[in-house]
C-alpha cells in the first residue's frame, strides 16, 4: 500500500473517531441532562404535592383530596392521561391519571424522598416513575418523558446522516491533503531513481520552504556533491590511466634500447668504437631508468597521513644545500646565488630539500652555455616563499599549466638527453599540496623562469 492511502486511511480513521466519540458523548449529555431536568421536576411536583396535602390536614376527604393533586399536576404542566399520581396520607388514598401506569412505580421505603425509575410501557412510551415518602404521606407518580427519547432518536438520526456526510467529505479532502503532502515525496523518488540511472545532473525542483522543501535542497545538495565526488574520481582515474600509459612508453623506449644494444653485442663482433658507443647508450639509458624509479619511489612515499611538520629555519636548509650545490654547479659554468631571511616555520626539512633540489635540477637543465641561478627565500605570516630564478630558455605559454602534469615535458628530445623523466615538478607539487601551499611559474621563452612557492605550514 502506498504512503499516499496510509496518510489518507489514518486521517480518515482520526476524523471518524474524534467525531463519533465527540458527537455520542454530546448526544448521551443531552439525553441525560434532560432526565435530570425531569427527575428534578418529578421532585419538586413531589414536594409540592406534600405541602398542599399538609395544607389540607388530615380530615380532607379523598375526592377534595384528588382533585386537588389533579390541579396541581395541570398547574406543574404534567397533567393529562398521561400522567396519574397516588397518594396515601393516613388510611386515606386518591389516586389520578392512568392509576394502571402506577403498578410499575417504586415501592418507596419510610423516609425515601425520591426513588425514580424509567419505564418503557407496551406502546412504546416512556414514564418516569417516582415513590416518596414524608410526613406519614406515601406518593407515587409517573411522568411521561417520552419526548426526551424521541428528541434523542431524533440527534441520533440527524448525527449518523451528518457522519455519513462528513466522513465523506473529509475521505476526499485527506485525499487531497495527502496528495500535496506525497507530491514532494514522489518528486525525490524520482530524483533518487535519476541518480540511480546514472543521471548525476538531476535535480529535484524546490517549490516550497518547508520542511519537505528543505528536504529537497539537501537532496539537491548531497546530489551536487556526489556529482562533484564522481567528476574527481573520473578524473583522477583518468589521470592514473594517462599515468600508466606515460610510464609504460616511459619504461618501453629506454628497455627497447637497452635490449637491442645488449643483442647486438651479444650476437654480432664490432669494433671496439662500436662496442663502446652501445655500452655507453645501455649505461645512459640505464641511469634514466634508474632516476624515474627513484622519483616514482619519491612520488609513492609521499604519505600525508604520516607526514609530521616540525619547527625549522628556511634560511638554514637554504643555505646548507645550496652551498654544496655550488661548487657542483660552478663546474658547469652555472652561478648560484641566494638570499634567505631568518626565522622558524613548521616544515618537514627532508621534503623541503627534496622540493629545492628538483627546482634547482629543473633550472639547470633550462641554461644551455651556463648562466645564473637565483635563490630568494623570506618569511611569511603564515609560512614561508621560496623563489628559484634562472636565465635560461624560458617556458612557451602554453605549457605552463602542464608543468606538474606526470611525464610532461616542454622539450622532450632534450629532457631525455639530460636523463629527464618529467616528474621532478610533479613531485615539487605534491610536496607543497603536502604544507598546504602553493606553486607558480612565470617565464618569458628566451628570457629565463621564475618558480615561486609558498609553504603555508605556520610560524613558530
Amino acid at each position: 500500500m502506498k504512503f499516499r492511502a496510509k496518510l489518507t486511511i489514518a486521517m480518515v480513521l482520526l476524523l471518524s473517531l474524534t467525531y463519533g466519540i465527540g458527537g455520542s458523548l454530546m448526544i448521551a449529555q443531552s439525553f441525560s441532562s434532560s432526565i435530570d431536568r425531569e427527575r428534578d421536576a418529578a421532585v419538586q411536583t413531589y414536594r409540592m404535592v406534600v405541602d398542599v396535602l399538609d395544607l389540607l390536614g388530615d380530615n380532607a376527604s379523598p375526592g377534595t383530596a384528588a382533585n386537588t393533586v389533579a390541579l396541581v399536576l395541570h398547574k406543574l404542566g404534567s397533567g393529562g392521561s398521561s400522567t396519574a399520581a397516588r397518594i396515601r396520607f393516613g388510611a386515606q388514598m386518591t389516586t389520578t391519571g392512568d392509576t394502571a401506569l402506577l403498578d410499575a412505580a417504586p415501592e418507596p421505603a419510610d423516609g425515601d424522598t425520591g426513588v425514580t425509575r424509567i419505564v418503557r410501557t407496551g406502546n412504546g412510551r416512556h414514564y418516569l416513575m417516582l415513590g416518596a415518602t414524608a410526613n406519614g404521606t406515601t406518593v407515587q407518580l409517573a411522568f411521561d418523558v417520552t419526548e426526551a427519547y424521541t428528541v434523542r432518536q431524533t440527534q441520533q438520526r440527524a448525527y449518523h446522516t451528518t457522519f455519513v456526510i462528513l466522513i465523506a467529505i473529509g475521505a476526499a479532502v485527506s485525499w487531497v491533503t495527502s496528495y500535496l503532502l506525497t507530491r514532494p515525496l514522489g518528486t525525490l523518488s524520482r530524483a533518487s531513481r535519476e541518480l540511480a540511472r546514472g543521471n548525476l545532473s538531476y535535480r529535484a525542483p524546490v517549490r516550497s520552504r518547508d520542511e519537505v522543501g528543505q528536504l529537497a535542497s539537501d537532496f539537491n545538495r548531497m546530489a551536487g556533491q556526489l556529482e562533484q565526488n564522481v567528476n574527481r574520481i573520473q578524473e583522477s582515474m583518468a589521470l592514473q590511466e594517462r599515468f600508466m600509459a606515460d610510464f609504460s612508453h616511459e619504461m618501453k623506449t629506454p628497455m627497447t634500447s637497452i635490449i637491442g644494444y645488449a643483442d647486438l653485442l651479444r650476437s654480432q663482433v664490432l669494433t671496439p668504437d662500436e662496442q663502446m658507443d652501445a655500452a655507453n647508450y645501455i649505461f645512459s639509458e640505464g641511469k634514466r631508468l634508474e632516476a624515474l624509479g627513484l622519483k616514482l619511489l619519491d612520488m609513492l612515499s609521499l604519505d600525508r597521513s604520516k607526514l609530521q611538520l616540525v619547527p625549522a629555519s628556511p634560511a638554514d636548509l637554504v643555505a646548507g644545500l645550496l652551498e654544496h650545490l655550488k661548487r657542483v654547479y660552478a663546474q658547469k659554468g652555472i652561478a648560484l646565488q641566494y638570499r634567505t631571511a631568518e626565522g622558524m616555520c613548521f616544515l618537514e626539512p627532508d621534503l623541503f630539500k627534496t622540493l629545492l633540489v628538483n627546482l634547482m635540477d629543473n633550472a639547470r637543465k633550462a641554461l644551455d652555455n651556463g648562466g645564473y641561478i637565483y635563490v630568494w627565500q623570506e618569511m611569511l605570516p603564515d609560512g614561508c616563499r621560496v623563489r628559484v630564478l634562472d636565465n635560461g630558455r624560458g617556458i612557451p605559454p602554453e605549457a605552463l599549466a602542464h608543468l606538474t602534469e606526470a611525464f610532461y615535458r616542454v622539450d622532450k628530445s632534450r629532457s631525455r638527453a639530460q636523463g629527464g623523466a618529467g616528474l621532478g615538478l610533479s613531485l615539487c607539487n605534491e610536496i607543497v599540496q603536502l604544507h598546504d601551499g602553493t606553486m607558480q611559474f612565470e617565464s618569458r621563452v628566451g628570457n629565463g623562469t621564475v618558480v615561486t612557492v609558498e609553504l603555508k605550514g605556520g610560524r613558530v
